[in-house]
Parts: structure tokens; sequence; C-alpha cells
């Protein structure tokens, strides 16, 4: 016991950091969500769960459920598949692996709201760089208004978000592929494995905690990425590209509802935390298994 509390003021600063910035938010904003408050008055009143059934019955928040949903599977099956099949292949070490990887590294280190300028530019239907790709190899066709359809606004900057971080889950991957001992690998080639039978039987069992930090990180990212969406689009057109984040951010300073805001914060932080839960099981099971 005497050697925890000769410990303890080596715990006290994370502890306070974590009791200032993660829980007295958490527990301020399940305070306000059970109030009217419209954040500019210092007085508001009581009202119960009664902005919980108002923003479980609101048509806009269902829509921005449903598009952050569409979001989070594009982004999560995009960057996952992507960035393992790189990692499969720039694995081994050399120094045009290194070299490619540190490239596909550099867009996670830019800023969101840049990533967001600069794909709206890509993404301009008269002048964008990708319609002008499309053209320039007789793919009129396929020329799109990439964010101003409402059919596949979200899609395109679900894409985005994915491209900007494939490189970040890359690395991961390629940690968790260099960790698989050698010898393991050698022994299923010798007994006829083939590629895919090797990937299958040996390294995907072994990745799967990597597999398991990429998805649940990823899936976390997606319900967060208020900022590329409100650089690319502002959740138009028509609420299209509208998400959680930006539905508790228009209910906040655009509607002045901080009460609501309040309580969207508390379905988004219980499913969110949901969500995370399920993946680790599921990917946790199918290792076990």
């Amino acid at each position: 016991m005497k050697r925890y509390v000769k410990l303890l003021p080596f715990y006290l600063p994370g502890l306070a950091l974590y009791l200032v910035w993660f829980i007295y938010p958490t527990l301020t904003g399940f305070y306000y969500s059970l109030t009217d408050w419209d954040g500019l008055p210092p007085s508001y009143r009581f009202v119960g769960l009664d902005n919980y059934g108002a923003v479980a019955g609101d048509i806009l928040f269902h829509k921005s459920f449903v598009n952050n949903i569409k979001f989070m599977l594009t982004v999560v099956i995009l960057q996952t598949v992507l960035s393992l099949l790189l990692a499969l292949r720039l694995s081994r070490q050399s120094k045009l692996n290194i070299g490619l990887r540190a490239l596909f590294f550099v867009p996670t280190i830019l800023s969101s709201v840049s990533v967001g300028f600069i794909w709206t530019f890509v993404y301009d239907p008269s002048l964008g760089l990708l319609n002008g790709a499309l053209k320039a190899v007789g793919l009129e066709s396929w020329t799109h208004n990439w964010l101003g359809d409402a059919k596949i606004a979200i899609f395109s900057v679900a894409a985005v978000q994915a491209w900007a971080h494939i490189g970040q889950m890359l690395i991961l991957f390629v940690a968790g592929i260099q960790a698989i001992p050698h010898e393991l690998i050698e022994s299923a080639k010798l007994d006829g494995a083939g590629p895919l039978r090797l990937f299958a039987s040996v390294m995907w069992p072994l990745l799967a905690p990597a597999a398991a930090i990429v998805v649940s990180y990823t899936t976390i990212q997606s319900f967060k990425a208020f900022d590329l969406v409100f650089t690319m689009t502002g959740g138009g057109p028509n609420y299209a590209t509208e998400i959680l984040s930006t539905y508790i951010y228009n209910s906040a300073f655009m509607n002045y509802t901080f009460g609501k805001a309040s309580t969207a914060s508390v379905y988004f932080l219980v499913l969110i935390s949901l969500m995370t839960y399920l993946q680790f099981r599921a990917l946790r099971t199918e290792r076990i298994s």
C-alpha cells in the first residue's frame, strides 16, 4: 500500500488532465442535456428527458445518423482494404518501400481543413482535376458534380477521408506484418501454401490486433470528421452530407439549442462506444476461432 502511495504524485498530473478535459466536459454535457439552455442567458430550466425524446424523433437527426453510417462504412472499407494491400506490398525493408511509405503518410500530417480545400478544387465540376482527367482519357460520360449531387456527395467526402488517412493505417499494418515470425511464413510456403492461403491461414490471424486498432480508430475518425465535411460541403446539398457532428454544431451554434445539442452529443458518445466495443468483440472472436 505504501508503494502505491509513493507513486501517487506521478499519477496526479495525468489524472488531473483526464478529469478536466474528459470527465468534467462529459458530465457537464449530460447535465445540459436535461435543460432547455440556449447558450446565451445564464438562466435555464430543467426539462428532464424531453430533449432525448425530441432528438430521437428529429427527422434530421435520423438523416444525419444514416449519413454517418454510410460515411463510416465507406471509410472503414476503403481505408482498411487499401492500407492492408499497400502494407502487403511495402512491408519489405528497402529504400524504395520506405520512401513510398513516407509518401503515403504525407496526407496524414496535413490538416483536415487543408485537405478539404484541396479536394473541393479537385471535385469542382467545371475546373476540377478529377473531371479534367476523365475528359482527357475519353471518359467524359463519367464526369460528375461530385459534391453537388445528393446521391453521391457523402461517398465523395468519404473517399477523401480515406485518402487522407490510408498512410497512417498503412504504418500500423506494416508493423503488424513485420512482427510475424519469418519462420511461420517459410514453413507455410514449404507446405505448399499459395499467396491467398498464406494470407488467410497465417498472416491474417496474426494481424487481427492491428486490424482491430485500424477498424476501431477509423470508425472513431469517421464519426469525428466534422472539419472535413464542414469545409467541403457544410452538410449540403440538402443535408445529404449532414453527419452527427455537423448536426450537433448546427443545433448549438446555428439554432442556439444547446440543450438538444448536448443530448445529441450523449447519443453520439453512446453510439461510438457501442460500435467500438462490438468491433473489438467481433475481431477478437475471429482471432480466437
